[in-house]
C-alpha cells in the first residue's frame, strides 16, 4: 500500500468520525443571525462588542498611550532584576508572529472580494478597537503569571481565571476558575496542535508544490510531502526544545523579515500604481458607508470586515497573553501597553497594505468563487510577475513562526492540564512534532474545522473573564504611569486614580 492511499485513508476515516461534532460545533459557535439582509455571526459580534467597551472604560487607551508603548517597546521603562525570560520587544514579535499568517494574505482577499473596498475601512476599525481588548487580557496575563524556580514564566487565561476570579470572588470564584482554567486549556492545546499546527505547515506546502511544477513537481510526491514535513519537524522541535528564548530569539528575527518583504511588496504594487491611491482611499471609504453588490449593503460590509479582522488579529482569545506572560517586567501594565500594537501591525498596517494593494491593483480574478491566496497573488503579479515565489518565502516564513509560536502556547496548555515534569514536556514536544510531519500528508480540514470553532469558543469564557477583572486592570494601569512620571521627572508620585495626564507619556 503506497504512503499516500495510506493518508488518503486516516483523512476519509478522521472526516467520517469527527465530521458530525466539527459541524455541530461550528454551527453553534459561529451561529449567526440574519440582519440587514445579511448574517452576523454572533462571536464576531461578541469580540468586536468587548472592544468597545473596553475602549470606552480605559479612555481609548490604544490612541492616548500608543507612544508610551512604542518607548515601552525600545527599553525605555526597562527595570534591571526583573522577573520573565524575554524583553519587550521579543514578547512582542513572538505574540505576533502568532497572529500574522495567511489571514492577512488570503483572509483580506476574501474580504474585498466578498465586501468589496469598503471591508478594508471596517476591518481598520475593528482592529483599533481590539487593541484595548489586547491591552487588558495581556496585562492580566502578566499580573497572574507564575515565576516558576528555573525561572521560566507561566501564563495566559489558565492562570489569571482561577487567580484573578479568587482574588476577587473569593471561593466561589477560585471554583469557577480552576473549571475555565482547565476548559481554556484544552481549547488552546486543541487548536495549537491541529491549527496552529497541522493546517500551517499544509497550507505552506501546498503554495510551495504551486510554484514547484504542482503535483508532477519535484516535491509533488508523497515522499517530498514526508521530507518537508521532517524538515519543517526537525525545525521547530530544535527551536520548541529551547523554551521561549530560543522561540523569541528567532522571532524577533523572522517577523520583522516576513513583514519587511511583505510590506516592500505591497509598496512597490502601490508606488508602480501611485496615481491610483487616491481613487482606492475614496473606494474604500466610500464602499464603507455606500457599498454596492454587496448582500445587506453598508452592514454587510461591516460584517465581512469585522469578521476578518477578528480572525486576524486574536484579541480576546486568550492565546497572545501566554506568550507576553514571559517578559521581564514589574509592572503588568507596561506589557498591555506593548500588546496594544499587536492588532495595528496585524490588522491596521500588514491588513490594510494588502487591501489596497487588491484595490489598487484590481485582478482580474477579484470576485471571483476562488481562494483568497490566488486573488492575493493575482494582484501582486499585475506589477512582480515573478510574485508568486516571494509570496511562496512570505508563507514559509508566516507558518514557521506561527507553529513556534502555538507550539509554545500548546506546551503552556499541556503543561497545566499534565505537570511540568521533564517526561511530560518531552512527551507534548514529540507530539506537536509529530504534527508537523503529519501537516504536509494529511488535510485533515474537519479537524482544522473543529479547532476554529474550539478556539472562538474560549473567546466566550475569556471575555467574560476580563469584565470582571478589568477593575484590576485599572489600578495596575494608573500604577505603571506613575512609575512612567516618575522616571521622566526624577520624583516620587503618590497614589492615586487619575494619573493619566502625563504629558510626557500621551
Amino acid at each position: 500500500m503506497s504512503l499516500e492511499s495510506v493518508t488518503q485513508s486516516v483523512d476519509e476515516a478522521v472526516s467520517g468520525f469527527f465530521e458530525p461534532i466539527a459541524k455541530w460545533l461550528g454551527e453553534v459557535v459561529f451561529y449567526a443571525v440574519p440582519v440587514g439582509g445579511t448574517d452576523l455571526p454572533l462571536i464576531v459580534a461578541w469580540l468586536v462588542v468587548a472592544g468597545l467597551v473596553f475602549t470606552g472604560w480605559f479612555r481609548f487607551v490604544q490612541v492616548r498611550k500608543f507612544r508610551l508603548a512604542v518607548d515601552v517597546v525600545r527599553g525605555k521603562y526597562d527595570e534591571k532584576g526583573s522577573a520573565g525570560e524575554v524583553n519587550h520587544f521579543q514578547a512582542l514579535t513572538a505574540a505576533v508572529s502568532g497572529t500574522v499568517g495567511l489571514g492577512n494574505i488570503a483572509g483580506v482577499a476574501v474580504a474585498v472580494s466578498i465586501g468589496g473596498p469598503g471591508a478594508t475601512f471596517w476591518m481598520i476599525l475593528c482592529g483599533l478597537l481590539g487593541m484595548a481588548t489586547k491591552f487588558v487580557e495581556v496585562t492580566l496575563g502578566v499580573k497572574y503569571r507564575e515565576v516558576h524556580a528555573d525561572g521560566t514564566v507561566s501564563g495566559g487565561p489558565m492562570h489569571y481565571l482561577p487567580k484573578g476570579l479568587a482574588e476577587r470572588f473569593g471561593r466561589n470564584g477560585k471554583t469557577l476558575g480552576k473549571v475555565l482554567a482547565v476548559l481554556a486549556s484544552f481549547m488552546i492545546l486543541f487548536f495549537g496542535l491541529f491549527g496552529g499546527n497541522l493546517f500551517q505547515v499544509n497550507q505552506s506546502y501546498a503554495q510551495l508544490v504551486s510554484v514547484t511544477g504542482g503535483e508532477d513537481g519535484a516535491i509533488g510526491s508523497s515522499a517530498g510531502a514526508l521530507f518537508f514535513g521532517i524538515l519543517v519537524a526537525a525545525l521547530v522541535g530544535i527551536v520548541l526544545l529551547g523554551g521561549i528564548r530560543s522561540i523569541a530569539n528567532v522571532t524577533s528575527r523572522l517577523v520583522p523579515a516576513m513583514a519587511g518583504i511583505y510590506i516592500v511588496a505591497c509598496l512597490i504594487v502601490i508606488l508602480v500604481n501611485v496615481s491610483a491611491v487616491p481613487d482606492a482611499v475614496t473606494a474604500i471609504v466610500e464602499g464603507a458607508f455606500n457599498p454596492e453588490g454587496v448582500a445587506g449593503g453598508v452592514l454587510g460590509a461591516l460584517i465581512i470586515g469585522f469578521k476578518r479582522a477578528a480572525f486576524s488579529n486574536e484579541a480576546g482569545l486568550g492565546s497572545a497573553p501566554i506568550a507576553h506572560s514571559a517578559v521581564k517586567t514589574k509592572h503588568p501594565a507596561s506589557e498591555g501597553l506593548v500588546a496594544l500594537l499587536e492588532p495595528f501591525i496585524d490588522t491596521v498596517v500588514i491588513c490594510t497594505m494588502t487591501a489596497l494593494t487588491i484595490v489598487i491593483a484590481n485582478p482580474a480574478t477579484l470576485g471571483e468563487d476562488i481562494g483568497g491566496v490566488t486573488i492575493t497573488s493575482d494582484a501582486f503579479e499585475t506589477v512582480l510577475p515573478w510574485f508568486p515565489y516571494i509570496l511562496t518565502v512570505a508563507v514559509m516564513l508566516f507558518a514557521i513562526s506561527t507553529v513556534l509560536t502555538w507550539g509554545y502556547y500548546g506546551l503552556k496548555a499541556w503543561t497545566y492540564l499534565f505537570g511540568r515534569s521533564r517526561t511530560s514536556e518531552v512527551t507534548y514536544k514529540v507530539l506537536y512534532t509529530v504534527f508537523a510531519i503529519a501537516g504536509s500528508l494529511l488535510t485533515l480540514q474537519t479537524l482544522i474545522d473543529l479547532a476554529d470553532a474550539v478556539l472562538f469558543s474560549l473567546a466566550v469564557i475569556n471575555i467574560i473573564g476580563l469584565y470582571l477583572l478589568a477593575p484590576v486592570v485599572k489600578r495596575e494601569l494608573n500604577s505603571f504611569l506613575e512609575y512612567v512620571r516618575a522616571r521622566d521627572t526624577g520624583g516620587e508620585t503618590g497614589d492615586g486614580e487619575d494619573q493619566e495626564s502625563v504629558k510626557t507619556t500621551v
